[in-house]
């Protein structure tokens, strides 16, 4: 009896110290009625470190949001006259423009507790997880009132209902009607701002985006030339720079840069500083970080021969058309080092900043920018011949038939007249994203042909009535293997002047 006693005593508390570990253990079955406690992270205000002054180049949403922190910190200031502010604000705007930094500022500058939490963190394999979860987060929300919550990535629970496979009453839509609910259902959330962001604002639900939810939508736009300028000022002073960099060459060289981009092309720079074993950063190293990000890694030069001659010769093509034709950008560089992706070398041109800013963009310009990538085919047809043509000009070939289709079909810039015949996404099921008749669709491609021929003529013709400072231009690239702007133009100029001066006294001796 006393075996049999012993036993069963050890099996009791073996089975006690499993379950003992299991409650303990994330995920175990011990959590199984956790399973609708919300999962955001609670931060008081001396947690959140950031304030408005933290968060630079997004200066018009900063304003717009001005009011929220007012509004946490004198609520009585809007009362009095019977105002209401927002319930939510919902931040649009492309990755790593600041989204989340700006919903931390505002806590940090209100001074009131702070939730965040992702989306996609309210969606379970379980039905009602989610929606539990979001009554749960609400009714921490309301203990601690007035507070910010945060909901990083919406779109993973406020995609449009209806649409599904699952009938409609799946587990996201739950948790969805239960987020919409507590926003704005029959028991108010006082002093609760709800905050989300999202780069995907056409897929949400028309619901979520009504007055008395998320009242106002504020753009987080990428920053212009004075916001980068000011994103880089922030990043660079936790950096040892040398004092030769200009962070002002740096923003203007940056151009469709988000924060995001900018604070890790700093953190490249000091790689590449730590790296080289120098003390500070210098534009040495900002300028390898910046062809590294937006091109690729640095690979060994080319040995000399016949195919770094033609990739001499190609880029050639490419850097002469950017600085004779006169409505191209100017060349930046001009390099013969190949990198990463089978990138032989490649000529960077200066972008507009203020067409950028504003995304508007000549005929004129168009025409040249195409008639510039063709530049390379152009070059090497002149210089080797037909013939001897390879398929280095694939990616310039791709993007002259894209500018040029959508001259035709999106902007009006043709003969078939102002018309917009496609979208600037095209359809995946159809392939294409107009619904036109078959004869335009001749037509179309007529055009495109009609385009790219005359720009690849106009770019022959240039290269041919300068052979001899092609020639040139490509002696001293194979030697430097590195042409920056001003040298590639102090070599045009010259060869200008040598040719005024020969002629003239060619004109005298006559």
């Amino acid at each position: 009896m006393l075996i049999q006693v012993f036993v069963i005593l050890f099996l009791i508390v073996g089975v006690m110290a499993i379950l003992r570990r299991s409650a303990n253990s994330p995920g175990g079955p011990g959590q199984a009625m956790n399973f609708g406690k919300s999962r955001a992270r609670f931060q008081m205000e001396a947690k959140t470190g950031v304030l408005f002054d933290d968060v630079a180049g997004i200066e018009e949403a900063k304003e717009e949001l001005q009011e929220v922190v007012t509004f946490l910190k004198k609520p009585e200031k809007f009362t009095a006259v019977g105002a209401r502010i927002p319930k939510g604000v919902l931040l649009i705007g492309p990755p790593g423009t600041g989204k989340t930094m700006l919903a931390k500022a505002i806590a940090g500058e209100a001074g009131v507790p702070f939730f965040s939490i992702s989306g996609s963190e309210f969606v379970e394999m379980f039905v009602g997880v989610g929606a539990s979860r979001v009554r749960d987060l609400f009714r921490k929300a309301k203990e601690n009132a007035p507070c910010i919550i945060f909901i990083d990535e919406i779109d993973a629970v406020g995609r449009q209902r209806g649409v599904g496979i699952g009938g409609g009453n799946d587990e996201r839509e739950q948790t969805l009607n239960q987020l919409l609910t507590e926003m704005d259902g029959f028991e108010g959330n006082s002093g609760i701002i709800v905050i989300a962001a999202t780069n995907r604002p056409d897929v949400l639900d028309q619901a979520l985006l009504r007055p008395g939810r998320f009242d106002r939508q504020v753009t987080v736009d990428l920053p212009t030339f004075k916001g980068r300028l000011q994103i880089l000022e922030v990043h660079a002073r936790s950096k040892k720079i040398d004092e030769s960099v200009s962070l002002e060459a740096i923003a203007r060289r940056t151009p469709g840069f988000s924060g995001a981009e900018l604070a890790n092309l700093l953190n490249e720079s000091a790689i590449l500083t730590a790296r080289r074993r120098k003390e500070a950063v210098t534009m040495e190293e900002v300028e390898d970080a910046i062809d590294r990000l937006t091109i690729g890694l640095r690979l060994t030069p080319l040995l000399d021969s016949k195919k770094k001659r033609m990739t001499a010769y190609h880029e050639i093509g490419h850097a002469l058309l950017s600085e004779l034709l006169p409505n191209c950008d100017k060349l930046n560089k001009v390099t013969i080092i190949p990198r990463s992706g089978g990138i032989e070398g490649f000529s960077q041109t200066m972008p507009n900043e203020e067409m950028i800013d504003s995304g508007l963009y000549t005929r004129a310009w168009l025409l040249d920018r195409i008639t510039m990538a063709l530049g390379g085919r152009a070059a090497d047809a002149e210089v080797f011949g037909e013939d001897e043509v390879d398929t280095g000009a694939t990616s310039d070939i791709k993007q002259v038939t894209n500018l040029a289709r959508q001259m035709v079909t999106v902007f009006g810039m043709s003969s078939l007249g102002p018309l917009a015949l496609e979208n600037m996404e095209s359809d995946p099921y159809t392939g294409r994203g107009g619904d036109y008749s078959e004869e335009i669709a001749i037509k179309i491609d007529s055009q495109i042909r009609d385009i790219a021929k005359q720009c690849y003529a106009d770019a022959q013709r240039i290269i041919r009535e300068n052979r001899s400072l092609v020639d040139q231009l490509a002696d001293a690239l194979l030697e430097q293997e590195t042409l920056e702007g001003e040298e590639f133009r102090a070599i045009i100029a010259a060869f200008r002047k040598e040719t005024e001066q020969v002629a003239t006294a060619a004109v005298a001796v006559s």
